[in-house]
């Protein structure tokens, strides 16, 4: 089963992000019931690993997040992938993304070692734009870029599968965890 963990967003934050969503004039938007921050992306795991992983992540104890947009980017270099609502660094996210992490290699998920940049994707793009598209992007962020939307203190953090789709993925919460408490 593909799974990750993740941050879920309140329906207000879905809200102000479909509002930025909407004036981008090029790619696909995300869903809203599929705007998150991942904290740990597992790739395909057998349902004995899975609960292994649940027993660990229910053990973590960290505070609520108030989670910061510092800006709007886009990743991907030259040719970009993603548009991004871009989180500001921030100290309790990074200890919760390591437990996140740690629990994993505890129930024997090999994670890649890569540098977390926490993000909450908000449009993705065609592998290759027209010049008018990367034009339109350029005026968006132009416009938009240094867009700071408040958003809700995040109080838990979920474990998902993802099913792939033609029409995109569908992601169902398998188990939540409380921060903050």
């Amino acid at each position: 089963m593909r799974a990750f963990v993740g941050l879920p967003l309140s329906d207000p934050d879905l809200d102000q992000l479909e509002d930025l969503q909407a004036a981008v004039r090029v790619g696909r938007a995300v869903a809203p019931e599929n705007l998150h921050v991942t904290l740990a992306f597992l790739d395909d795991q057998d349902v004995a690993t899975l609960d292994a992983l649940h027993s660990e992540l229910a053990q973590i104890k960290a505070p609520a997040l108030d989670l910061v947009v510092d800006r709007l980017d886009i990743m991907g270099g030259s040719n970009p992938r993603v548009l991004c609502a871009m989180l500001a660094n921030d100290p309790a996210l990074t200890a919760l993304h390591a437990q996140v992490c740690s629990a994993a290699r505890r129930a024997e998920i090999d994670l890649p070692r890569s540098r977390f940049r926490p993000h909450i994707t908000l449009v993705r793009f065609p592998r290759r734009m027209e010049p008018d598209a990367h034009q339109s992007l350029a005026q968006f962020l132009g416009t938009y870029g240094a867009a700071q939307p408040t958003l809700m203190p995040v109080t838990r953090f979920t474990l998902y599968q993802s099913v792939l789709a033609p029409e995109g993925p569908t992601y169902t919460p398998l188990a939540d965890y409380p921060l903050g408490g």
